[in-house]
């Protein structure tokens, strides 16, 4: 139990803290008017984009920054490195497409509302788009990847302890404009969350901090997908993108395997 502890830390504080703020959301919720909402809501979709254009742009680029100097590459590997990311994304949206984890995502959000709201689908479509914005805001992100590795693999959870206040405002927020939804995600943080950090503990060698940048790049697309969403841009079927994120791993080491040098350091 203490060895968990050990692990999970940062994950269920994480929960707690989404959970709190979901019911302080939720409790002023019915007082907000809908103009009020709407204005959260906006606010809320401005902030993801501040998010994603971190993850995705500014981390891209930092990324290629530092680990270009290690390889003889030259100018050509933020070309490689960017091809990675964008073999990440397609692959994975295939994959999600044809699992249709999107549908499949709405649908259980529908699920546990008819569950608990006693057969009354009328706000079914609101719960189910709280339960996967919300999912996605506070699953994907580069405080998400580090944190869970450093929990996991050295029961360091700092990182997650930081993301866990931001995140207990950021659901009052969210509960207060989509509802239940942003509620139930408390089960997508401790799933999500407490799975790479068991996977983290449970690997000997850590993954290369290039992949692990790249997930954080990859998943920084998938926030700017989730604020076109919320902003009511353009509806895309985020779900169906989160595979991506978990595909850069497999992508470099299939580089590195096949042409040793292009993406990592060559080991001296």
């Amino acid at each position: 139990m203490v060895q968990l502890w050990f692990i999970l830390s940062g994950t269920i504080v994480n929960a707690v803290t989404v959970l709190v703020g979901s019911l302080i959301g939720l409790s002023i919720s019915g007082k907000l008017p809908e103009r009020y909402r709407s204005i959260v809501l906006n606010s809320l979709g401005l902030v993801t984009i501040v998010l994603g254009v971190d993850a995705a742009v500014l981390k891209f680029s930092d990324t290629v920054g530092r680990f270009a100097p290690q390889v003889e590459a030259g100018r050509t590997y933020g070309a490689r490195v960017a091809m990675v990311m964008i073999g990440s994304l397609l692959i994975g949206v295939i994959i999600g497409t044809w699992l249709r984890l999107h549908e499949r995502v709405e649908a259980l959000g529908a699920l546990i509302h008819r569950r608990f709201s006693k057969g009354d689908a009328s706000g079914a479509g609101r719960f189910a788009e709280g339960f996967l914005t919300a999912s996605v805001i506070f699953c994907v992100g580069p405080l998400t990847m580090l944190g869970c590795l450093q929990n996991g693999a050295h029961g360091d959870p700092s990182y997650l302890y930081i993301k866990a206040l931001l995140d207990g405002f950021c659901s009052m927020a969210l509960a207060s404009a989509l509802g239940w939804g942003v509620f139930a995600s408390v089960a997508t943080v401790l799933v999500f969350q407490g799975s790479l950090s068991l996977l983290a503990s449970a690997v000997a060698e850590p993954l290369h901090p290039l992949t692990t940048d790249l997930m954080t790049v990859v998943g920084g697309v998938v926030l700017l997908a989730t604020a076109l969403m919320i902003l009511e841009i353009k509806k895309l079927p985020v779900a169906n993108m989160l595979p991506g994120i978990f595909l850069p791993p497999a992508f470099v080491y299939l580089v590195e395997w096949v042409s040793p040098g292009m993406l990592l350091p060559l080991a001296s």
